[in-house]
C-alpha cells in the first residue's frame, strides 16, 4: 500500500510533463503499463463465447408473404419472411442466433450508429441451380471483408466459418424465395451496427449482427446489359489509409450527392445519344494517382466490390 501514491503520482508526472521531461523510467513504465491493459481488454474479449449456430432459435412468421414474379422485382425493394440476429456485448460475447419474422428494429435515439457510423455491411448472394440445389457465391471472402470492415470501426469480429452456417441454414429456411430464373438470385445483406446507447465516442459496448434477404433481378434498369459511368475527379471515394476497402455505410452515402449532380447534367448529353437512357448509371470516382495517370494499389485506396448490385 505504501507503493500505491508513490506510482500515481509519478503516473501524474507522466501526463503532465512532456516528452522531453519525462524521464526514461516513467516513459517506459507508462507505456508498459498503458500497452498491459490494452492487451488485458483485448485478451478478455477474445475469451467471450462466439456464434454458436447450435444455440440457434426458429420463430416462424404467422403471415408469409406472397412472390413477387421475377419479372417485377425491383432491386432491394422486396424481402423474404425472416430475418437473422445476433447480439453482442463486451460482457457476454456473441448471444444466440435467433431467426424471426421479418420486423422493424427498435433503437433509442442515442444509439451510437447513429450519430458516429458505427456500421458496415456485405452484399451476398444464394442461387438456385437448374436441378434445385441452392448455392452461395464465395461467402468466405465476405466473412473475410466483414471482419475487416469490423476491425477497422472497433466493432466485434465474428467466427466467419460460424456465420456462413447460419446464413445456409437461413437460406434453406427461405427456399421459396430464391429465384429460379437465370441471372436472378437471393441478395443477402448482412448488417453489424454498434447499438451502445451513449452520445460519448468510443468502441460500443453492444452491437447487433443481422441478416435481412431480397430476391432480385438486374441491379440496374438497363438489365444485363453494359452500363454508362460518370467520371469524376472532384470527389474521392477512397485514399490511401483511409477506408475504402473497407464495406461502410460511410462509404455510400457522400457519393449520392455527387452522383445526383453529374447524372443531371449528363442528361442533354445522353439523350441527344440515346432517347431512351436519361443519365450516367453509376459513379467513377478516381483517385489521385489515377488522376496522375498512376495506378493506386495502396491499402485503404481500394477494395475488391464484386459481391453483386448494391455491393
Amino acid at each position: 500500500m505504501a507503493r500505491q501514491p508513490v506510482f500515481f503520482n509519478g503516473l501524474r508526472s507522466c501526463l503532465t510533463a512532456s516528452r522531453k521531461e519525462l524521464s526514461p523510467h516513467y516513459r517506459l513504465n507508462w507505456q508498459l503499463r498503458r500497452l498491459y491493459s490494452i492487451q488485458s481488454q483485448e485478451d478478455a474479449i477474445a475469451k467471450l463465447p462466439n456464434i454458436d449456430p447450435s444455440a440457434l432459435s426458429i420463430t416462424k412468421t404467422t403471415t408469409p408473404k406472397k412472390l413477387v414474379p421475377p419479372e417485377e422485382l425491383v432491386f432491394g425493394r422486396s424481402f423474404t419472411d425472416h430475418m437473422l440476429l445476433i447480439e453482442w456485448t463486451a460482457s457476454e460475447g456473441w448471444r444466440p442466433p435467433q431467426i424471426i419474422p421479418y420486423q422493424n428494429l427498435s433503437l433509442d435515439p442515442a444509439t451510437c450508429v447513429f450519430h458516429y457510423a458505427f456500421e458496415c455491411f456485405e452484399g451476398m448472394k444464394a442461387y438456385k441451380t437448374p436441378n434445385g440445389d441452392l448455392r452461395l457465391f464465395r461467402p468466405d471472402r465476405n466473412m473475410r471483408r466483414l471482419n475487416r470492415s469490423a476491425e477497422r470501426i472497433a466493432l466485434p469480429t465474428i467466427d466467419g466459418e460460424a456465420f456462413t452456417e447460419l446464413i445456409s441454414r437461413f437460406v434453406r429456411m427461405e427456399e421459396r424465395f430464391v429465384p429460379a430464373t437465370r441471372g436472378y438470385s437471393l441478395y443477402l445483406r448482412p448488417t453489424l451496427i454498434g447499438t451502445q446507447r451513449t452520445l460519448g465516442v468510443g468502441p460500443p459496448g453492444s452491437a447487433l449482427l443481422y441478416l435481412i434477404a431480397s430476391p432480385v433481378g438486374p441491379y440496374y434498369p438497363t438489365g444485363f446489359k453494359a452500363i454508362s459511368l460518370a467520371a469524376t475527379s472532384s470527389a474521392v471515394r477512397a485514399w490511401p489509409g483511409g477506408v475504402g476497402d473497407r464495406k461502410l455505410g460511410a462509404n455510400y452515402a457522400p457519393s449520392r450527392s455527387r452522383e445526383k449532380r453529374l447524372s443531371s447534367k449528363s442528361v442533354a448529353i445522353r439523350r441527344r445519344r440515346d432517347r431512351d437512357r436519361s443519365g450516367d448509371d453509376e459513379l467513377l470516382c478516381l483517385s489521385q494517382g489515377e488522376r496522375n495517370g498512376e495506378e493506386n494499389d495502396v491499402d485503404g485506396a481500394a477494395g475488391w466490390d464484386d459481391s453483386g448490385g448494391g455491393g
